[in-house]
């Protein structure tokens, strides 16, 4: 509920405001089915009144329309009331006229209804009734607010420009005229734009009489009734109605410049956003500049076409795409106009398929199989697309806003010269011809490779062979011997060649028991070398437990292990490579963190989750990691996330469930209190890191640098606050569209918040699990976490020692005891 409304206080009866009457705060009138109420009522966090319209029987998601948006009352004396001439006029107490529906016309006997529709009317009244006058001298539905509502018009008229547009509220608590609008665009095929003051910042792509061909949703989810209408006097406007009279929802333009859906779901007696204009930052306007092409489900979102390089290669790797690509090639007819005397061929056409088609499309013929022709025949022409019921339409200049959907969209044809077109077949023929001699080389190479390998072999053998059975029986007596004999056994030489001599520009990480490299092996595989520390006291023994674990699980959401080097002082672990390194690096950047929309958020949620059933529950072993973070989750080429660093990790025994320790290993921020105070662990101990980590991912806040001013609260102590207050959503990540997933969000923070309670209150992770998949309708209500406020923590020699300080970064702490 974004408003409150008084007591009521009528001066009038029914849904009528004739002549002699009046609504003076805090009164209303409801519809006469009473859908619908007009009244003044106050934005939460506000003291100024208004005079509004918002639903009457369930509770209001936001007030449709406002007469004095940009004029509020500063005191409860407004009056609504019929004007000496006819209008329906806002009055303060000092009879000052605050808003009017300023009919030019003088009027007698005119009366304000409110209707079944949510559509305030002015007419002149002929009888007892205005609803069965015909004659609307005004109406609300034509001076739109910020919602959109069944019946309602948005209306251009292209001879005078003459707009009905919905115009969004200043602030949630603000109705005045925000900076973002949206308009019906006749253009040369209509579009819905939403413009932030005069830059266009969504579109919705091209009318094709049934739907606008660039709203994704709309494939998926066909709305009820959409009509675009030309009245043949110059206006033409877009309106809808539901098929079902008993669906109860309507569209609004937030004052972030969002166009949701909201509808009433009534089963579970709230409000649910079923539709949102931004799924991901590929629907704001341009957001890969001319000749990009976005797709949310790729890292980066945004590419350059085939044919096309960054027209800024600096800014572009910084993730600046705003300035686009270029071409590489120069069509045909810039050659001939350029006065070269070869033209060379014909310029061809590149298909992308399933794509929301770009800016300012022009209509030129109603038959598909003309358009390529006439566009190669068009020097303007730099594209081309044919969609059902739109007919051929066709591009020129730069092409802006184009989106790669997973499925559905239009097909669109890029005009390349012949050269571009030519690569890929030009780069087949090479690669073909490439096999056939190689092989021919190969087959000529094959005996007098057998024969020195036979021979080198023999010779490495006795020099080698005492280190290699001296690592592999190391090892195999802790590990067993079908697991180590499963691994590779690689020379430190190998992978110092790999790692350019575990030079720092190879460095991926620095752990808390040695670096991480990223290598590449002489085949080119790429690798992660993990080194540990010579300096650790804790070294080698984390090296072979963490052998001793990994060796010993397999899943897909688990880091995999490839070999092992074991050579004089050095222990080094090599894993398979993530190519987009660890979580932190994506959530806690300003930047990169806008790759993770919610729905991969979820997946990650989801797959961290899945690998530590596996670990607690599913595996042949039990097995507490006890170093659950941001930066132990790796993440691979499609960002699924991959558990690792099991160098503190412990396997559990028979019915062993829980043990204790002097040695506390792990990061403050992350470690359960019965852990971190008192050496006790168990499962129990991974789900609170868990839930620290559920509420990073939803937040995009760092826990162990996360400090709320006013009351010192960490990230568990900001996320109780809000729980408290009911605005848990504020807790989440700005850079996801919350509007869409609101009730996936408020359940993962329901969940995170459950993690963190005390030990015995905390959830198993198969319930974890269960709660997270819906599988649980009803959700326990959390108590408070066992960590909410940044006090100090008090050291052996009776100094104080913040806790924030030396966890900000990130690094594992080893044993913590007295000194």
């Amino acid at each position: 509920m974004v408003m409150t409304a008084d007591g009521l206080k009528f001066c009038v009866g029914g849904d009528v405001i004739a002549a002699t009457e009046h609504i003076q705060d805090p009164g209303s009138i409801t519809s006469s089915g009473g859908l619908y109420k007009l009244g003044f009522f106050s934005p939460n966090g506000s003291a100024n009144r208004y005079v509004g319209i918002w639903p009457n029987k369930i509770p209001a998601y936001s007030v449709l329309w406002v007469a004095n948006r940009d004029k509020p009352i500063l005191d409860s004396t407004g009056v609504l009331t019929i004007s000496d001439d006819g209008n329906l006029v806002l009055m303060s107490g000092k009879k000052e006229v605050i808003w009017s529906s300023n009919v030019s016309t003088s009027i007698t006997n005119s009366s304000a209804q409110i209707l079944d529709s949510g559509n305030l009317v002015l007419t002149k009244r002929s009888s007892s009734s205005v609803a069965n006058d015909s004659g609307i001298l005004w109406q609300s539905f034509d001076h739109g607010s910020d919602s959109f509502l069944s019946t309602m018009k948005l209306s251009t008229n292209v001879r005078t420009n003459e707009k009905n547009v919905l115009t969004s509220w200043e602030s949630p608590s603000d109705p005045a005229m925000g900076s973002f609008s949206m308009s019906l665009e006749p253009l040369n095929i209509p579009e819905l734009f939403i413009w932030n003051g005069s830059t266009l910042y969504w579109r919705s792509g091209p009318w094709n009489g049934g739907i606008f061909i660039g709203i994704y949703h709309m494939y998926l989810s066909y709305l009820d009734g959409w009509t675009i209408v030309d009245d043949k006097e110059g206006t033409i406007y877009l309106t809808y109605g539901f098929a079902e009279a008993s669906y109860i929802s309507y569209f609004l333009l937030k004052s972030n410049g969002i166009f949701v859906q909201p509808y009433w779901h009534e089963n579970k007696n709230d409000w649910q956003i079923v539709w949102s204009s931004q799924d991901s930052h590929c629907d704001v306007y341009g957001t890969c500049g001319p000749f990009g092409i976005c797709d949310a489900n790729t890292v980066p979102i945004c590419s350059c076409l085939r044919g096309f390089e960054p027209k800024n290669i600096e800014e572009w790797g910084r993730g600046n795409w705003s300035a686009g690509c270029v071409r590489r090639s120069s069509l045909q007819c810039e050659r001939i106009i350029n006065g070269r005397t070869k033209a060379g061929k014909e310029d061809g056409f590149l298909k992308i398929e399933n794509a929301k088609v770009p800016y300012y499309a022009v209509w030129f013929s109603p038959l598909g199989d003309q358009c390529q022709k006439l566009c190669l025949n068009n020097c303007s022409c730099v594209a081309y697309a044919y969609y059902a019921g739109i007919g051929c339409m066709y591009w020129s200049g730069d092409l802006i806003d184009i989106q790669k959907f997973p499925i559905a969209g239009a097909d669109l044809y890029i005009r390349l010269a012949h050269t571009e077109l030519g690569e890929k077949r030009d780069m087949r023929a090479i690669i073909a011809t490439a096999v056939i001699l190689g092989t021919i080389v190969f087959i000529v190479l094959c005996f007098y490779w057998s024969k020195l390998k036979t021979q080198r072999a023999r010779r490495r053998t006795e020099g080698e062979a005492s280190l290699a059975v001296s690592g592999e029986n190391m090892l195999g007596e802790k590990l067993g011997k079908a697991n180590v004999q499963e691994l590779v056994l690689y020379k430190l030489e190998e992978l110092a060649t790999a790692t350019s001599n575990f030079s720092d520009t190879s460095k991926l990480a620095q752990g808390g028991f040695g670096p991480v490299y990223k290598g590449r092996l002489s085949n080119g595989k790429e690798i992660a070398v993990k080194r540990l520390s010579k300096t650790s006291a804790q070294g080698f023994q984390e090296f072979m437990n963490e052998m001793e674990v990994i060796c010993k699980v397999q899943h897909q959401n688990l880091v995999k292990i490839l070999g092992y080097c074991v050579e004089g002082d050095e222990n080094i672990i090599i894993y398979e490579f993530m190519p987009n390194k660890s979580l932190d690096t994506y959530l806690f950047d300003p930047l990169k963190r806008e790759h993770l929309d919610w729905r991969r958020r979820s997946n990650i949620i989801d797959g961290i989750c899945r690998a530590l059933l596996y670990l607690h529950r599913d595996s042949r072993l039990r097995i507490i990691h006890r170093d659950l973070k941001a930066s132990n989750i790796l993440l691979d080429e499609e960002l699924n996330p991959k558990i690792s660093d099991f160098g503190m990790a412990r396997i559990f025994e028979g019915n062993e469930d829980q043990a204790n320790t002097r040695r506390v290993v792990g990061t403050y921020g992350y470690m359960a209190p019965e852990y971190a105070m008192e050496g006790r662990f168990s499962e129990k101990s991974d789900v609170f890191s868990f839930g620290v980590l559920l509420l990073e991912i939803i937040s995009g806040r760092r826990n162990t640098s996360f400090i709320e001013e006013d009351q010192s609260l960490s990230l568990l102590g900001f996320a109780w606050k809000l729980w408290k207050e009911d605005n848990a959503l504020a807790l989440a990540d700005p850079k996801i569209s919350v509007t869409c997933f609101e009730t996936e969000v408020l359940r993962c923070i329901n969940v995170g918040l459950l993690c963190t309670q005390l030990a015995n209150d905390r959830p198993t992770i198969p319930t974890v699990m269960s709660l997270l998949h819906g599988e649980m309708v009803d959700l326990p209500s959390p108590n408070q976490p066992a960590y909410t406020e940044r006090q100090p923590i008090r050291g052996t020699d009776g100094s104080e020692q913040s806790q924030n300080r030396g966890s900000i970064n990130n690094v594992t702490l080893t044993t913590i005891e007295g000194r």
